[in-house]
């Protein structure tokens, strides 16, 4: 759309599971990672020398508060030297404006540099990055330019930490490339194949879907699930899976390249979300595997967290449960397979919502509206 843009990470190269379009892109990303410690000393010093009162105030205010975890803590510390670095390079780059994608780390780096460099930031929020907040998520919005969310479900939860200042939190969905997509089959004839996908982490809860896979089998209902995905729980959910005895009725075909998860929904008679909030306040916001299983008009159960009910609608674009209820996942399921008329016409109520709402022009042209009012407006 003809804004320019230079693109920084945390992090070094990943390698690994590429599609052929993230590796297209991959060369344009200066990467930070385990090389910036090279340099992270010397602009330390640099920043020392030219404000060392807010340099003293870095350090006073941010590394040292509760962080929601270990794993948060050693992120935004990570994130804080980074900020170092990227504030020196902002400043070569001439970059007006700084957007990080993340509240937790990034949005800690790109505070930073904006506190060294002088460059407003601004910064997205809406999952697992805000709950619960990661200890510094009220002084980043206090001192951000805006913040945008993708999903309405936690536009009041931002707000309640901008005190009183609401007008700093911008709701807009995600833009997700649907055109690409063709419909799939889906014939439901037994064994209905049921497909799930997704990082295996605490918030999609795959052990519940695992225990309704149970009651199904219980039932007598013909199914195979396809667990697609990988993560810190793989192994967990492979135990359970052979503890309940359904190893023969559960895949785990690991993780999926982007390009080749459109073969898993053509493969499919119904996508199972079943996103659970976990303990501590963490949830997924809308997770975007949905919207592609719908834009491929293939049936969907899934929980009631979050921004989800936002694109499942009770019975008119699919079926909504509450989460932690493997009986009702199951029941749910079961419905669903048990008539397909009425699981298209969802399906195809869920497509037409997502390419209305998420169609990538429409929302990607309300972010570059939200950058030119707010970005580039007289100071």
């Amino acid at each position: 759309m003809g804004l320019p843009i230079k693109v920084f990470t945390l992090y070094g190269e990943w390698k690994k599971h590429l599609s052929p379009e993230m590796r297209a892109v991959s060369s344009k990303v200066e990467r930070l990672g385990i090389p910036v410690l090279k340099r992270a000393a010397k602009d330390l010093v640099y920043w020392r020398k030219r404000n060392p009162e807010m340099v003293s105030w870095l350090f006073r205010t941010i590394p040292v508060r509760k962080w929601r975890s270990f794993e948060v803590g050693g992120e935004n510390i990570w994130s804080f030297f980074c900020g170092f670095t990227l504030a020196r390079r902002f400043q070569e780059e001439g970059i007006e404006h700084v957007h990080a994608p993340w509240a937790n780390g990034p949005a800690t780096a790109a505070w930073v540099a904006s506190k060294l460099a002088g460059i407003p930031f601004s910064f997205s929020g809406g999952s697992s990055d805000i709950y619960p907040p990661d200890g510094a998520l009220a002084e980043k919005i206090r001192d951000s330019l805006f913040v945008r969310t993708n999903n309405m479900a936690s536009v009041g939860y931002l707000k309640g930490f901008t005190n009183g200042n609401t007008n700093k939190v911008h709701f807009i969905h995600n833009g997700i490339p649907l055109e690409r997509y063709a419909e799939a089959p889906v014939p439901m004839i037994p064994p209905y194949r049921l497909l799930a996908l997704g990082r295996f982490d605490r918030i999609k809860a795959f052990d519940v879907l695992i225990l309704a896979c149970r009651i199904l089998k219980d039932s007598g209902l013909s199914f195979h699930l396809t667990l697609a995905g990988d993560g810190p729980r793989k192994l967990v959910f492979k135990h359970l899976t052979w503890k309940l005895g359904l190893n023969g009725l559960i895949s785990f075909p690991g993780f999926i390249p982007y390009n080749r998860v459109s073969e898993l929904f053509y493969s499919a008679d119904l996508f199972v979300m079943s996103s659970a909030v976990h303990s501590t306040g963490e949830r997924d916001g809308i997770p975007n595997v949905i919207m592609e299983a719908l834009v491929h008009r293939v049936p969907v159960v899934a929980t009631d967290v979050c921004g989800i009910p936002e694109v499942i609608k009770n019975n008119f674009t699919g079926l909504l449960v509450p989460q932690r209820n493997p009986a009702a996942l199951a029941d749910a399921i079961i419905e669903i397979v048990g008539n397909r008329d009425s699981a298209l016409e969802m399906a195809d109520r869920g497509r037409s919502l997502v390419l209305r709402q998420f169609e990538t022009q429409r929302n990607h042209t309300k972010i570059l509206d939200l950058y030119q009012t707010l970005i580039r407006q007289p100071v």
